[in-house]
C-alpha cells in the first residue's frame, strides 16, 4: 500500500526512531540541520507564540555538555556509581547531530500552556520527520537529563523545559519495526 517512498504519506509510513547509541556519521551538515530546523518550525501555533527553542549542540561541544552532565548528576546523586557517570558521557557523545528541544511557553498569554506544550511537542516530531525525509534517522530521549534543572539552566530558563534531545545521524545497520498499536484499538467513531 505505501510502497511508493517518494509519497510523503508513505514517508510517514516508515518513520522510524533511532537509537541515538547505534547512529553513525554522516549526520546532517549546517545547511541540512537548517533546511530540517526551519520544517520544524512550520506546526500549528495558536496565538503565534513560537512556544519552542532549539539549541544545537555543535560537536566540538559535546566534550562540555558531557561535563554538565556529570557535574549535574554527581551533584543531585553524590553516591552515583562509574556505571552511572559513564552513561552521562556516553549520552553526551552519541550520534553525530544533537539539538535540545526546549518548550519555552509564553506566561501570561491567552492561550493555555497546555496548548504551547503541544506545539513544542509537534514542532519536535516535525524535526524528526524532516530529518527522515533528509535520510537521516533520529531518536527523542528525555530521561534524567531533561528534568535536572542544572541542564536545563544551560540551554534556557527557569520558566521552560527540556522537551528533549534529539539526536540525528544515519543507521548503523538496518532499522527495526517496532510493534505498533492496531489502528481499531486507538481509533473509532464518535456515536451520540
Amino acid at each position: 500500500m505505501f510502497n511508493d517512498i517518494s509519497s510523503p504519506l508513505a514517508l510517514l509510513h516508515t518513520r522510524r526512531s533511532g537509537k541515538p547509541r547505534d547512529m553513525i556519521g554522516p549526520g546532517p551538515d549546517a545547511d541540512q540541520l537548517h533546511a530540517i530546523l526551519a520544517a520544524a518550525i512550520r506546526v500549528p501555533d495558536h496565538g503565534k507564540l513560537a512556544p519552542w527553542r532549539f539549541v544545537i549542540v555543535r560537536a566540538d561541544q559535546r566534550a562540555a555538555l558531557a561535563g554538565l552532565l556529570t557535574d549535574a548528576y554527581r551533584a543531585e546523586k553524590p553516591e552515583a556509581g562509574r556505571l552511572e557517570i559513564e552513561a552521562m558521557e556516553q549520552f553526551a557523545h552519541q550520534a553525530p547531530s544533537l539539538v535540545v528541544a526546549l518548550s519555552s511557553p509564553v506566561a501570561g498569554s491567552k492561550i493555555p500552556v497546555w496548548e504551547q506544550e503541544l506545539s513544542a511537542g509537534a514542532a519536535i516530531m516535525n524535526l524528526l520527520n524532516a530529518a527522515h525525509a533528509s535520510g537521516f534517522v533520529g531518536g527523542w530521549l528525555t530521561g534524567w537529563a531533561a528534568y535536572s534543572d542544572a541542564v536545563r539552566d544551560a540551554f534556557g530558563t527557569a520558566d521552560e523545559r527540556i522537551a528533549g534531545f534529539v539526536f540525528l545521524g544515519s543507521p548503523s545497520r538496518e532499522m527495526e519495526e517496532r510493534p505498533r498499536p492496531d489502528f481499531e484499538t486507538v481509533v473509532r467513531e464518535w456515536t451520540k
